[in-house]
């Protein structure tokens, strides 16, 4: 009795533990989100500021995503090595130091300089990226993983909606408020404030996360055996292509993001200024999050593959609808894949990662360099976009959907992809 009862208090206690890592989790969720969505309002702002077409303007998620496909490696190993948590410690930390970046950048009226100062923030968000996805699917139970990581992402999507509401009212409305047209240098300076701002949180989250009691979770705990596996996470098939998922997901959401508002001032979309789309771009972002609100509790109930492919293909038929269409019809289009983004990012990560075991942390790394699709693929649309036109370069995301589709239906099973035996299922 004693025995049981001892027990069933450890559980209890690391239940509770779990809680708790997975709110602390949703700050770091949250603070990401809002950070790479800046980057839609950094997109028309830098613009005008530097006089660039799209393809130069997408220089700046090239940079930001370019990041990931150069850090995500070397991230897996230090999280391995260091930990989770002092990983997410040092993440926030990078990041803090990459926004600061912004105010000499903005002095000195430097678009390289720009760019550097969102690598290195980005390089942070990598390492937070690396270290806090793969924490969020093993506290808890293996069969709700996806639910889990969609709830927490739900955070990063409130984030991603809130990010244009204060970039467009601190920094594209500052921008354009009784400034000369003439005086690009003093329009820069408008990224100053909400950066530093931006800095001293991370900051203060990189200390609140050092002194909080996290659970201690290593890779080797991950095996569903006991025993540590051999070879690499390049073994698995399902991960391999939810790399692939990952790639032209984030591709494709960043590429849309990027464009919308500019594709809304379109004269035969809805003709609207700078600050009032990027009130638009919060209904977008807005989308997501309560799909992922949503998604936590369907993925409970139903195959998250399965709703991943339902998903993909109603966001094709919506990017396709945008491409086509014009006035209102296009602009809530696009606004409406949003709601259909919203659980493929956690969904693609969950199923990739799993059956990965000690190699899990390695799975993470590969999948977060993945996310270098939102560096490749925006500046492959803005290169369509300055020769054939803002909507004729969305059949780029359409693509993107198809494939997303394919995987949630077939290329999310869990496969050895080379064995002795040829390509054997993992129970």
């Amino acid at each position: 009795m004693a025995a049981s009862f001892n027990t069933s208090t450890q559980t209890a206690q690391g239940q509770d533990g779990n809680r708790f890592a997975l709110v602390s989790l949703t700050m770091l969720f949250f603070m990401w989100g809002f950070i790479t969505c800046l980057n839609d309002i950094l997109i028309p702002h830098l613009k005008n500021v530097f006089d660039l077409n799209y393809t130069q303007a997408m220089l700046i998620q090239f940079c930001f995503f370019g990041a990931y496909f150069i850090v995500s490696l070397p991230a897996g190993y230090l999280v391995k090595s260091m930990g989770y948590k002092r990983g997410l410690v040092t993440g926030l930390l990078v990041a803090a130091v990459g926004c600061l970046l912004f105010y000499p950048a903005a002095s000195l009226h430097t678009y390289p300089l720009f760019l550097g100062a969102l690598f290195v923030l980005a390089a942070g968000i990598t390492i937070l990226q690396v270290a806090a996805n793969p924490y969020v699917t093993i506290l808890g139970k293996p069969e709700t993983a996806s639910s889990r990581l969609n709830l927490t992402q739900a955070f990063n999507s409130m984030g991603t909606t809130l990010a244009p509401l204060f970039g467009g009212m601190l920094i594209l409305t500052a921008a354009g408020a009784g400034l000369d047209a003439m005086d690009k240098a003093a329009e820069a300076d408008a990224v100053k404030g909400p950066y530093l701002m931006l800095a001293a949180v991370l900051v203060i989250l990189a200390a609140i996360f050092s002194r909080l009691n996290l659970p201690n979770i290593q890779d080797e705990q991950l095996a569903s055996d006991g025993e540590p596996s051999k070879g690499s996470a390049f073994q698995y098939r399902h991960l391999v292509l939810g790399a692939v998922g990952i790639f032209v997901y984030v591709g494709a959401e960043v590429s849309i993001g990027s464009f919308l508002v500019n594709f809304l001032g379109e004269a035969n979309i809805a003709g609207l200024a700078e600050s009032e789309a990027a009130h638009y771009v919060a209904y977008y972002w807005g989308g997501a999050m309560i799909g992922r609100l949503v998604g936590s509790f369907l993925m409970t109930r139903f195959a998250p593959g399965r709703i991943l492919a339902i998903n993909s293909v109603i966001a094709a038929v919506l990017v396709a609808t945008a491409m086509t269409g014009q006035g209102s019809v296009a602009m809530y289009a696009i606004l409406l894949v949003g709601l259909c983004n919203s659980i493929m990012f956690p969904t693609i990560f969950s199923l990739a990662l799993k059956d990965l075991g000690p190699h899990t942390s390695q799975g993470s790394g590969i999948l977060c360099l993945a996310i270098v699709g939102g560096a490749i693929l925006p500046l492959l649309q803005g290169n369509l976009a300055d020769h054939f036109g803002i909507q004729t370069a969305f059949i780029l995301p359409f693509v993107c959907y198809l494939f997303i589709a394919f995987y949630g239906e077939i290329g999310s099973k869990p496969k050895l992809a080379d064995s002795a035996e040829g390509e054997a299922q993992l129970s």
